[in-house]
């Protein structure tokens, strides 16, 4: 998966590779006209509404961050701060009429995908509470293993932006251990573990809230990207 931004984020002035602290207050203040889809809804549990007001607490003293997620790729992001996608975004106006980032497709609440994402800048790492709905069932019950993989990918992928800037998905491995069941709120847990020039190396682990179940832990290799060349000039050098 593609992640893109033009800078990234650390509070009280500083930067991390590249994100500066003014370009993620810009980014919060023009998707405000997006619908904020990582806002408590009805069909939270208790358990969700009590993990997210434990993590809200937490961004009080600037510790972790609350990251907004919107239905387009190009809000999802701090991109709307980046020339780049901006221009992308506009150039594509007619083409990616009725596209959906993929985990915010449902309109529906409850039903699929219901998650929101947490970021501590200082410890390179992102959690995402993550509660799986009917439409992403697998086995009678459970959360189907591609759902996982999404959440998973999105959760070191957002890590990844905030830590690096642009970057793609280059490998993402699974070990599955427990199944999710339906409904259940799971805490996905990412943080950057080694950056070796373009390549950022992470690492994850979902477990359940009380900590005593392990879902599936990945690893995962992000490439940054070259912000002046399109993708498909990257990708073809490859």
């Amino acid at each position: 998966m593609l992640y893109e931004c033009s800078s990234g984020l650390l509070g009280n002035g500083h930067h991390l590779h590249g994100i500066s602290t003014i370009s993620f207050q810009a980014w919060l203040s023009q998707s405000k006209r997006s619908k904020d889809y990582a806002l408590p809804n009805s069909s939270w549990s208790q358990d969700m509404m009590d993990l997210y007001s434990r993590f809200l607490e937490m961004c009080k003293d600037g510790t972790w961050k609350r990251i907004p997620s919107y239905s387009d790729t190009a809000d999802h992001v701090p991109g709307k701060a980046c020339v780049h996608l901006e221009s992308l975004k506009l150039a594509n106006e007619k083409e990616r009429k009725g596209t959906r980032f993929f985990p915010r497709n449902l309109d529906t609440e409850g039903v699929g995908f219901e998650y929101a994402m947490f970021l501590n800048p200082s410890e390179k790492r992102m959690v995402c509470l993550f509660q799986p709905g009917p439409y992403l069932e697998g086995h009678r019950g459970f959360a189907h293993g591609g759902s996982t993989a999404t959440i998973i990918d999105s959760t070191v992928g957002g890590c990844a932006i905030f830590v690096a800037g642009r970057v793609m998905t280059a490998n993402l491995s699974i070990n599955y251990r427990n199944p999710i069941p339906l409904g259940s709120v799971v805490l996905v847990d990412s943080k950057v573990d080694q950056i070796e020039g373009r390549k950022v190396f992470l690492s994850c682990h979902v477990r359940s809230i009380d900590g005593q179940t392990l879902h599936a832990e990945a690893t995962a290799l992000f490439i940054q990207l070259n912000s002046t060349k399109s993708l498909q000039q990257q990708v073809s050098s490859q």
